[in-house]
């Protein structure tokens, strides 16, 4: 929950702060952030009494957090092509989303655009959707280790 908020106030500092234009992938990236966010709210407040209940809301931010870690190695790869092979710019999401059915646009941000493969921003030599996987890798290690010991955790909570 904590990181997602993080996450999202140093997307948002990007987009608005420094002007970088998010691309279909880095949306798609924000999402899954999001959701991930949510399903720990969900989870804080739901407050599972079954250890079913608990490894079911960790296995869906972990879920979560697989997809956004798909979405940023695509923009990685994308990232990694040679100019002639990078794919053709689409017009802008805004533009898209009120003239193309929803279901279109949503492939087309699968697969990404020319707008995707271009590098904004790098910090260490890594790129925003590179940080990004580094981050989906960390919050995936630390949910699996949660899965991995959530019947002690889970026992814990009912002592108390």
């Amino acid at each position: 929950m904590f990181a997602s908020m993080v996450m999202m106030a140093v997307a948002l500092f990007m987009e608005h702060a420094l002007k970088l234009e998010p691309c279909m992938l880095c949306y798609l990236q924000r999402f899954f952030v999001i959701l991930f966010g949510l399903i720990g709210v969900i989870g804080f407040f739901h407050n599972p009494g079954k250890a079913i209940a608990f490894k079911g809301y960790i296995l869906a931010a972990l879920s979560s957090t697989f997809l956004g870690a798909v979405f940023s190695l695509r923009q990685l790869y994308l990232q990694s092509l040679p100019a002639e092979l990078v794919p053709s710019c689409a017009p802008d999401i805004e533009y898209l989303l009120s003239s193309v059915p929803f279901m279109e646009v949503l492939l087309m941000a699968i697969q990404g655009d020319g707008n995707c493969a271009e590098i904004l921003w790098s910090f260490l030599g890594i790129s925003i959707p590179g940080w990004l996987l580094i981050a989906f890798f960390v919050i995936g290690i630390w949910l699996s280790s949660v899965l991995w010991l959530s019947n002690e955790i889970h026992s814990q909570k009912l002592l108390r």
